[in-house]
């Protein structure tokens, strides 16, 4: 019988039991025990995080030591177990789980650990013994920072038990208090005395004691920011973020996918071939990279991988929509990041950078609380954490180069730059006839209203100007706003027969309906009060340019069948003066 596809499934034992498609990870339960015992990892949203703690608690828990081989005997730790599995009770908490309305999030974190924590009792009484009742009064059982405690000093003094705890998203609900209420209000249940404060020093002091039945630690989240304010300073554990051998923790390297598709295309499921399919989903899913030492080693998004398989194998078309709807990164947290910054200020500057230059070059702040993540440092890290920027390489300097990962990603970048754009009267566009003219630019080769379109809009709206003077700024916002509609793979500076294109309109595979022209565009740039000499002279060089590009071989196919575009355009200053097509 064919594997299911493990779409939105987070419970490890429910995909060994009921024949769901598992990509192995458990080789990395060997490297987790070679660290120190209390770790902290930072991944973007909807990665793998929770199935790698589910696989986690189904390894380590007393409770599955006579289902060990059901859940692991097919995998590489069940070829190389190690001697401490089925050894511990697990605690596990999912953060995600409380609620972020500020009127009820106090009260339902109190009623999650509260619960979470009784639920322990429950389970391990038969290990823990009745007596543990006695220690424990109603107020304790109703204060999660108490009973954490008193368990956890039971344990201790019993001497023969072992705790692992897992906390799931960690950060999850205090990101939306952030993001929603701010700082105030997040702060109240971050510092002194809130209650998230003291959770999380009950956590710190047992796994700083001696002996303490809390032996073992791994939180997830996805940025440290929580970490830094509840523990004044990350000092609860080790790292583990950019090491590199975490990078491919979670996510699927495409050694990983192949050997997934291959294993459906075998079954007869896949409707196109393994290359097709990656070729597809490598430009919208690939390239994070989480450390300097493995940029060889480039990471999926398994969760957009899955919801494209889903699609694939059980109704035998790609996706309509390329994105998962859920795993669409929540712009409001990101929006009122850059609020803090005063209007259009230096950290909407750093978004507006990204898009035209592609990357920049930032160390990756490794703790910082939220009061500090409107410094600019801080912010590139941020964007870093929630995966909307990727390590590329290092710079001269040894200083890590981010850039955006891949289309999916840039167009949510680019959507935030148009929002922030509009929500301050700089700029605005009626999408919908945009839109038209692109797909008139996509099926039907008429390219030059879109251009006249967006000239017409700068002309008649001048606070932009200040924000697209010079090359680069007109290069930046030209791609974010042709970036909007996913006929092409939109790629700037592509390089191509000995040059670099400026853009290159690649039809895209994952589009409903691949478009009939690929296009070929060179921008040129003049200074205000360039001379109509000058003009002709960048439209002669650009001519050039195209005609050496069109005879690259990945454009081969479209300039065979008669579909490609050579297409020059010469803005001058802030006004487009010059448009036309090279035969």
């Amino acid at each position: 019988m064919m594997k299911q596809i493990p779409y939105g499934l987070t419970d490890f034992g429910r995909i060994q039991k009921e024949n769901y498609y598992y990509v192995d990870k458990t080789m990395f339960i060997e490297k987790i025990e070679m660290q120190p015992s209390y770790l902290f990892l930072i991944r973007p949203r909807r990665f793998g995080k929770s199935l790698t703690l589910a696989m986690l608690e189904a390894y380590y828990d007393v409770r599955y030591a006579d289902q060990f081989d059901e859940l692991f005997g097919n995998l590489y730790i069940g070829q190389h177990p190690t001697p401490i599995h089925n050894q511990f009770l697990i605690m596990r908490f999912n953060f995600s789980e409380v609620s972020s309305n500020i009127n009820e999030v106090e009260e339902s974190f109190r009623l999650h650990c509260c619960g979470k924590l009784r639920h322990f009792l429950q389970k391990y009484e038969h290990i823990l013994g009745k007596e543990i009742w006695n220690v424990l009064n109603e107020e304790t059982l109703e204060e999660p920072g108490a009973l954490l405690s008193a368990i956890n000093s039971y344990a201790t003094l019993k001497g023969d038990i072992k705790i692992y705890l897992l906390i799931d998203e960690y950060d999850n609900f205090t990101n939306t208090i952030l993001s929603t209420y701010g700082t105030d209000l997040y702060r109240k249940a971050t510092h002194g005395e809130g209650y998230i404060r003291r959770f999380f020093n009950v956590i710190k002091a047992a796994t700083t004691g001696m002996g303490s039945a809390v032996n073992r630690l791994f939180i997830t989240g996805v940025s440290p920011v929580t970490m830094d304010d509840v523990t004044s300073g990350f000092n609860i554990g080790t790292n583990i973020t950019t090491d590199p051998w975490f990078n491919d923790l979670v996510g699927f390297s495409e050694k990983e996918l192949r050997e997934m598709l291959t294993y459906y295309k075998e079954q007869g499921a896949l409707p196109m071939s393994v290359d097709d399919a990656v070729t597809m989903m490598k430009p919208n899913y690939d390239n994070y990279c989480f450390s300097e030492n493995k940029l060889a080693d480039c990471m999926f998004n398994s969760d957009m991988v899955l919801y494209c398989m889903k699609s694939l194998i059980l109704h035998g078309v790609k996706p309509k929509e390329i994105v998962d709807p859920n795993i669409r990164t929540d712009f409001n947290k990101l929006a009122y990041l850059v609020r803090l910054d005063h209007g259009l200020g230096e950290n909407f500057s750093v978004i507006k950078e990204i898009a035209e230059q592609g990357e920049i070059v930032t160390e990756i702040v490794t703790h910082f609380s939220a009061l500090e993540m409107t410094d600019v440092g801080n912010f590139k890290s941020l964007l870093f954490y929630f995966g909307l920027l990727s390590i590329k390489g290092v710079d001269m300097m040894g200083r890590p180069i981010l850039h955006i990962p891949n289309l999916v990603v840039r167009e949510q970048l680019f959507n935030f730059l148009i929002q922030g754009y509009a929500r301050h009267d700089i700029f605005k566009l009626d999408v919908n006839r945009l839109r038209t003219l692109f797909e008139n630019m996509s099926f039907k080769g008429d390219w030059k209203p879109l251009f006249e379109f967006l000239a017409e809009a700068i002309r008649e709206q001048s606070r932009i100007r200040e924000y697209i003077e010079g090359e680069a700024h007109i290069k930046g916002f030209l791609l974010a706003y042709l970036s909007m509609f996913r006929y092409y793979q939109l790629y700037p500076e592509y390089e191509m027969n000995k040059g670099f294109a400026d853009f290159f309109f690649k039809p895209s595979p994952a589009a409903p309906v691949s478009p009939p022209y690929t296009y070929l565009l060179e921008v040129k740039y003049a200074k205000a009060g360039a001379s109509e000499k000058e003009i002709r002279a960048l439209a002669d060089d650009a001519r050039e340019q195209l005609i050496r590009y069109s005879k690259d071989e990945c454009v081969a196919e479209a300039r065979e069948k008669g579909g490609l575009k050579l297409a020059t355009i010469v803005w001058r200053s802030w006004e487009l003066v010059l448009m036309e097509e090279v035969s």
